[in-house]
């Protein structure tokens, strides 16, 4: 996945920010909508297409309006979306199962004992 192109590829639609802010803000489009079409992409190889397209869909959204800046909240939403595409695309190990060892099944055991003799101690007291 070669970052450089996919950043040259994201595409970006701008607008007014939510929230407070005064004249700055109420007058501004800082706020950026990041898109990222999987389907018409050459950055990705055909493997990555794949994963991504089973795991986040045709289209990857990211949104930035922290910043009072539109070249900022550019920067943002870029690097969320390719974010977004590490993640779609790493591949998780399978897991091998392993059985408990022998001094974790003992410690368990005791600790079993220990907990009951704990509650067997609870009982009613005989004043007799």
């Amino acid at each position: 996945m070669d970052s450089e192109s996919i950043r040259s590829e994201v595409a970006f639609r701008f607008s007014r920010s939510s929230g407070p802010g005064g004249q700055h803000a109420q007058k501004s489009s800082t706020r950026v909508e990041a898109l990222f079409d999987v389907e018409g992409s050459t950055a990705l190889t055909e493997r990555e297409r794949r994963l991504v397209l089973a795991r986040l869909g045709p289209v990857v959204r990211a949104i930035a309006q922290d910043e009072r800046s539109q070249l900022r909240n550019r920067g943002l939403a870029t690097e969320r979306i390719l974010d977004q595409l590490r993640d779609a695309t790493k591949v998780e190990r399978p897991r091998r199962p392993t059985r408990p060892t022998k001094a974790s099944r003992e410690r368990r055991l005791d600790e079993k004992k220990r907990r009951g003799q704990t509650k067997r101690r609870r009982g009613t007291v005989d004043d007799g």
